[in-house]
């Protein structure tokens, strides 16, 4: 047997509606029948009174009380009165309640129905009372005859005919209800037919169950996800993004443009084309973007994907480094392997000497670069990374020298300075310096060397890398740390982005200037201190 499924939302507030309308509009038109009713009786008080109080002060009845026979005089002057004033009866008696006129004739003489107390007190006096026309609003006046009662009048209007023009006014009542409940209806169901279509037909439960669905996906997602509405604001944010992006907690409803992102960041959230895997970066991340506008009649919104690329990137930095220092390896066993058959048939022609001396030469060169790096550097990160550089530089022709001054000892650098952003920043700058100063070497009569210093001094890290190239423009000075930024093409121009950034990441900064031989100088300078025991 299959389940019934719960109402949708949209048809729960339909039939919630209905039903408030249709009992607001029962409501006004019961509240509506028992005042037109009230009115209704009130009316006929006021009019029985006027009439009586009017037939009790006229003249001819006066007189006709004083005659021997008054129903003759009086039954058709109240039966025309009844007529033009609108009541249903009008009957004029003796102070003892005898009739002298009525409706029927055959009533006349007998006694009237009904409380005269009241008025042979000389009062006016209204009441509701069951009579020989029924059920009745009357309103009893006495007869004055030089300060005496002499007669009294009753004159009403039954019930039955209040009811009747009540019945008439609740007919037009309920034809205006039933007009508001018709249309309250339709405007009801038009609305929720929207509701419906933009709740896909499902009902509270379902909703709510979708809610919690998309909060706890929305935090257990580890990609950034930010939602923009219309206006570019932010209209949702996950955690994985504000970690990224590095916002604060009341970034919600706030414009993109104010968020103070890079500039090519914020121009790709803006953009109303889509975008993908486009790499930006931040003052700490690399971060891939994925932007996908939400289109339905109008552009509503963009919705944006984050992607951490910043490990990802260290470690391709990390294995270049290593693809070139095995290249180094590999060029230097074949050299290894020419140098080694020059000193054995130096051998086989029977010039040991020479062949000694030969060796001896080539040992002496190849050692005394590191003996001088694995002497001053005993990081042995940095250490292996100069060395391989070294040998990359020697393969373009370039001289790689270790500044004099240079000193860092082995276990000195702080956990606050990871060996991968060690690697980042000198690994990037030294291939920048070697390919100018390659470039440059057939231009410029000094030899293409590349000057590296690594000193720790005065709890801070001092890395300075200089070349003999062709030198920075002074007004790119603050450019070439722009993603992008290079004078070798597109798809270039990322690793002083990535210096820049991994310096900020450990609190440093990098300074460009003119080096001692006209080349380009980048000097960066890192805490070695935790920043709450800096001064």
């Amino acid at each position: 047997m299959r389940i019934p499924r719960p109402r949708s939302l949209a048809g729960q507030l339909f039939a919630m509606q209905v039903v408030l309308v249709a009992a607001i509009v029962a409501g006004c038109a019961l509240f509506t029948y028992i005042t037109d009713r009230s009115q209704a009786e009130e009316t006929a008080r006021r009019q029985s009174r006027a009439t009586a109080t009017a037939v009790a002060r006229s003249p001819s009845v006066v007189a006709a009380a004083r005659s021997a026979h008054p129903t003759e005089q009086l039954q058709p002057y109240a039966e025309r009165l009844r007529r033009d004033a609108g009541v249903n009866f009008v009957v004029i008696m003796a102070p003892d309640g005898t009739r002298w006129t009525h409706p029927e004739p055959g009533q006349i003489g007998k006694t009237y129905l009904g409380s005269i107390d009241e008025a042979l007190k000389g009062k006016i006096y209204s009441e509701k009372h069951l009579g020989t026309l029924g059920p009745s609003v009357r309103t009893v006046a006495p007869v004055y005859d030089n300060g005496k009662i002499t007669g009294l009048v009753s004159a009403g209007i039954t019930i039955e005919k209040i009811s009747e023009q009540v019945s008439k006014q609740v007919a037009a009542l309920l034809g205006v209800a039933g007009a508001a409940l018709a249309l309250g209806g339709l405007g009801t169901y038009v609305i929720n037919a929207r509701l419906r279509r933009h709740t896909h037909g499902m009902n509270a439960a379902e909703l709510s169950r979708m809610h919690d669905y998309h909060e706890a996906a929305l935090h257990a997602v580890r990609e950034g996800l930010v939602m923009l509405d219309g206006r570019r604001r932010i209209a949702l944010v996950n955690d994985g993004a504000r970690e990224l992006l590095g916002l604060d907690e009341d970034v919600v409803g706030r414009p993109v443009d104010s968020l103070g992102l890079p500039a090519p960041l914020t121009g790709a959230l803006l953009s109303a084309e889509p975008r993908v895997d486009e790499v930006h970066l931040t003052a700490d991340r690399v971060i891939v973007v994925n932007t996908s506008p939400v289109v339905g009649g109008e552009q509503r919104g963009t919705v944006v994907t984050l992607r951490d690329h910043t490990e990802l990137q260290a470690l391709s930095g990390e294995l270049d480094s290593e693809r070139g220092f095995t290249q180094a390896l590999r060029s230097q066993a074949h050299e290894a392997a020419n140098r080694l058959h020059t000193v054995v048939s130096l051998i086989e022609l029977g010039r040991a000497d020479e062949a000694v001396e030969f060796a001896t030469a080539e040992l002496e060169l190849a050692q005394a670069l590191t003996d001088r790096v694995v002497g001053s550097v005993g990081e042995p990160v940095l250490a292996a990374l100069l060395l391989g550089k070294a040998a990359q530089a020697n393969e373009r022709g370039v001289e790689l020298v270790l500044a004099e001054d240079s000193r860092i000892d082995d276990g000195l650098l702080p956990p606050s300075l990871p060996a991968r952003d060690l690697v980042t920043i000198l690994g990037n700058l030294i291939d920048n310096a070697v390919d100018a100063a390659s470039e440059a070497a057939g231009t410029r009569s000094l030899r293409a060397r590349v000057t590296v210093t690594a000193r720790a001094e005065c709890d801070e890290l001092l890395l300075r890398v200089a070349d003999t190239g062709a030198g920075v423009d002074p007004a790119d000075a603050d450019e070439v740390f722009r993603r992008g930024w290079s004078t070798h093409g597109a798809g270039r121009g990322l690793g002083l982005a990535l210096v820049k950034q991994a310096a900020h990441r450990s609190r440093g900064a990098v300074r460009l200037a003119e080096g001692p031989d006209g080349g380009a100088e980048f000097t960066v300078r890192l805490p070695l201190r935790p920043a709450e025991v800096r001064a």
